[in-house]
């Protein structure tokens, strides 16, 4: 009987002694750690970043050096004009591919890629590998280039841009707003979907071993109640923002990180984890707190997936990603690419 006393007591305490941490805990968020939200990387997992499986059903080409991928599977989630995937790809590459299928089909997903012979590899892999009966991770979808509400449409497309025009296309055309379409390209054989492209109407089509560069005078009459989108080559994007009159809406998509301006050497507490790592000026955040916390979920490492998104409790963020929206970028921050604009940052990691 006293020893089960002592055990009855003994638990009792414990239990008195938790109840007394949790609510210090709750009173002062910072002690002994910080209750906050799960970080967003490692720990919980966005629907647009959860992977799913799909199954390759359809391969083809429709043009010179791109293959076109219908992907199939259950419980896919929908997507508007304008979004795009992540494909895990067999060797663990990430890459993005926008959607260019039918937002109605809601089982299946269509991407297409240009083989880039000197790129980074995802594209060879994805030319070489997935074929029909492969089965393929993939991500998303998300939507950094959205279709807004506008009366009129200016589109601009160089080469594989066209994927996510497309669907943009045919969404503008149900709603009868105005619109027109310059879609260009190194020859008409590279240029994919370009006989749909034509049927469309209100298309010129560019391709320069024809007629070289295309001609952006007309941007000059683009009217401001108008919204240009615009997709391709990152030379014709700086040169439709360049050609385009002061005030009107220009909406771009990039698939290719923007050089970086140089950054300086700081510091991140990481609050959950009790220390301190020095970044670099020629090192990422990711670098620096991976060398500390291996742990933490990295993928694309250019600012596009958005799986190291991370919460940020201190410090001014220097956003340098192609993602996150206004709202998240307040307090969270893609540390493969963002840094700090001053000298000290605060993870909630």
């Amino acid at each position: 009987m006293p020893r089960a006393r002592t055990v009855v007591l003994a638990a009792t305490a414990a239990l008195l002694v938790k109840r007394a941490v949790r609510r210090r805990i709750q009173a002062a968020p910072l002690w002994p750690l910080p209750a906050l939200e799960e970080p967003i990387s490692g720990r919980g997992v966005r629907s647009s970043t959860a992977r799913r499986r799909v199954l390759v059903t359809e391969r083809t080409t429709p043009a010179e050096g791109v293959v076109q991928l219908r992907l199939e599977g259950t419980g896919l989630p929908p997507w508007e004009p304008g979004a795009h995937l992540d494909l895990v790809l067999p060797s663990g590459l990430v890459r993005q591919y926008s959607l260019c299928g039918d937002p109605a089909e809601t089982d299946t997903y269509t991407v297409a890629t240009r083989l880039v012979e000197d790129g980074r590899g995802g594209s060879r892999e994805v030319h070489e590998q997935l074929h029909e009966g492969t089965e393929v991770e993939i991500r998303g979808p998300r939507n950094r280039f959205p279709l807004v509400e506008s009366p009129a449409y200016v589109f601009v497309a160089g080469g594989i841009g066209i994927t996510p025009v497309l669907p943009m296309l045919r969404a503008v055309r149900a709603t009868g707003a105005d619109w027109q379409l310059l879609y260009c390209g190194r020859s008409r054989a590279t240029m994919p979907f370009l006989d749909e492209v034509e049927k469309l109407g209100k298309v010129t089509v560019v391709a320069e071993d024809e007629a070289g560069l295309p001609d952006l005078a007309f941007l000059d009459d683009v009217p401001a109640e108008a919204v240009v989108y615009c997709c391709g080559p990152d030379g014709l994007m700086d040169a439709v923002a360049g050609r385009l009159p002061e005030g009107r809406r220009l909406h771009l998509e990039r698939f290719t990180p923007t050089a970086s301006a140089p950054g300086g050497a700081f510091e991140v507490e990481l609050r959950r984890s009790g220390r301190t790592v020095a970044v670099a000026a020629d090192q990422s955040v990711l670098a620096a707190v991976r060398a500390q916390v291996p742990h933490v979920s990295y993928s694309c490492e250019q600012g596009f997936c958005g799986t190291c998104q991370q919460r940020v409790v201190e410090g001014e963020i220097d956003h340098r990603d192609e993602l996150l929206t206004d709202d998240e970028r307040h307090d969270t921050m893609l540390i493969c690419v963002s840094r700090c604009r001053g000298e000290r940052l605060v993870l909630d990691l």
